[in-house]
C-alpha cells in the first residue's frame, strides 16, 4: 500500500527525487536497546556535558540569550567540578567548570581554551551489571567503582579510546 502511494506521489519526479521521497518515507524496525539475553539495558540520553572556561558567561548565554531554564551552580568536590544544568525539552546540558587544581576539567580546558563538548551521559537500568558486562567486553572504565554523580545516582565513565573517541558516562536510571 505505502509503495503504491509513493509510486503515485512520485509520478513525474526525476529518479533522484523519487529516491529521496522513498528514503524519507521508509520505515525501520524500532531500535532494540539491549542485546538479546542481556541483563541490562541502555536507556535515554540524560545529558551532554560542556566544559566552559567562564561559568557565569555560559550560564547567561543559555538563560538570558537562549531563554532556557538553568539550575543554580553546584560544587561537586568529589568530581572536581562546578555544575549548572540547562533544561531542554528532551534532555539537559551540563555546564562544567573546574573546582580545584586537580580537576579533570582544568586539564580539558588547558587543551581547549574556549571549552567544548566533554562527554555524553546515557542512562542504564543496572549500572553494576552493565559495568561487569562492558569490562568483560574489554571496555575500560576510568575508575574501579561507580561514584555518586550530580543527580545523586551511581555513575561510571567509559574510556574514550574504547568508545570511538567519546567520553561516555553511564548513569543508573
Amino acid at each position: 500500500m505505502a509503495s503504491a502511494v509513493l509510486k503515485v506521489a512520485g509520478a513525474g519526479l526525476s529518479r533522484c527525487s523519487r529516491l529521496t521521497l522513498l528514503r524519507t518515507h521508509s520505515t525501520t524496525a524500532p531500535l532494540h536497546q539491549g542485546l538479546p539475553g542481556s541483563l541490562w539495558k541502555l536507556g535515554r540520553l540524560n545529558h551532554i556535558a560542556i566544559a566552559v572556561p567562564d561559568m557565569e558567561k555560559a550560564t547567561a548565554l543559555y538563560r538570558d540569550v537562549l531563554g532556557a531554564t538553568v539550575s543554580d551552580q553546584v560544587p561537586l568536590p568529589d568530581h572536581g567540578v562546578y555544575t549548572v544544568f540547562v533544561e531542554l525539552g528532551n534532555t539537559k546540558l551540563e555546564l562544567l567548570h573546574p573546582l580545584g587544581e586537580k580537576s579533570p576539567i582544568a586539564g580539558f580546558l588547558q587543551k581547549n581554551k574556549s571549552g567544548g563538548m566533554h562527554h555524553i551521559c546515557i542512562e542504564v537500568d543496572n549500572i553494576t551489571v552493565a559495568i561487569a558486562d562492558l569490562k568483560a567486553k574489554n571496555i575500560r572504565t576510568l575508575s574501579a567503582e561507580p561514584r555518586i554523580g550530580a543527580h545523586g545516582k551511581p555513575v561510571m565513565f567509559l574510556h574514550p579510546k574504547d568508545c570511538d573517541g567519546v567520553l561516555v558516562e553511564l548513569e543508573e536510571a
